[in-house]
């Protein structure tokens, strides 16, 4: 394994564990009462997260560069399920985290609501006395949770749902590059349609997922739904993310032939 495939790897996980902490910043809205405050913080996860995605994008194309001038296309294969492996791994790392970063944002949001300005709060947070209190904040996961694990009061639909996009997510620019690399004659077109893809996994994802999330969240704040069935949400969201991961490795190769076959209409 090279070197530079051990820093995609731990990108990948990187990015998926913080995709997977921006629900801790719901949750933290919720407990707090400061909704807004809360949205605030998680807009800057996602805006993280896409522009470090974009990053990965440009590394793991360097692979198929590689790959194009010796010829290795069955070690590509291998080097990108090894890369949707890492990307199930950030997501439990991440989920493990959660009960920590709800505390850590609920404490953010407090903070923000004094200081006013997200750059005056992350350069508070960067300073080596509050980073040293990080550890104060640590909670380990609640086994109970798990123990009461009911699909109950969750629409299927819903985890269906995540469950695909997280996988059309996660495994639209690998298909798309690798694409590239089985008809290198249409490289470009396939590569370029990674944008699409993802573009589409994201608008399913405002327009399915987001709603429902925000519709709970509102009913929580007013009371006619309890803490606990938010919490029960997010873990459900988190376990069909998880699986989105997992069917990822099934659609890889399936995508990129497709990606393939559908590049041959735009040129």
């Amino acid at each position: 394994m090279t070197d530079k495939l051990l820093l995609i790897l731990l990108f990948t996980l990187l990015i998926n564990a913080i995709e997977t902490l921006s629900y801790a910043a719901r949750l933290a809205g919720t407990r707090t009462a400061r909704l807004a405050s809360a949205f605030s913080l998680f807009n800057i996860i996602v805006i993280f997260s896409r522009t470090a995605n974009m990053v990965q994008m440009v590394l793991i194309a360097s692979l198929i560069d590689q790959a194009m001038i010796t010829r290795s296309i069955e070690g590509v294969r291998q080097q990108f399920h090894w890369i949707i492996g890492s990307a199930s791994l950030g997501t439990v790392v991440g989920a493990l985290l959660i009960p920590t970063f709800v505390a850590i944002f609920a404490r953010a949001i407090e903070r923000l609501e004094i200081s006013g300005s997200v750059p005056y709060l992350m350069k508070e947070a960067l300073k080596a006395k509050h980073l040293g209190a990080v550890k104060h904040y640590f909670r380990s996961p609640n086994l109970r949770i798990i123990h009461s694990f009911r699909i109950g009061g969750v629409p299927k639909r819903l985890l269906v749902l995540n469950t695909c996009i997280t996988a059309i997510y996660t495994v639209g620019v690998l298909s798309a590059l690798y694409a590239g690399l089985l008809s290198p004659e249409r490289a470009t077109t396939s590569t370029l349609s990674s944008g699409m893809i993802n573009g589409i996994a994201t608008i399913l994802l405002a327009l399915t997922i987001d709603p429902k999330v925000a519709l709970l969240t509102d009913q929580v704040l007013s009371g006619k739904k309890r803490s606990s069935q938010m919490t029960h949400l997010v873990l459900m969201l988190v376990i069909s993310r998880f699986l989105g991961t997992v069917l990822a490795q099934l659609l890889f190769i399936p995508g990129a032939h497709w990606i393939k076959w559908m590049s041959q209409f735009f040129v």
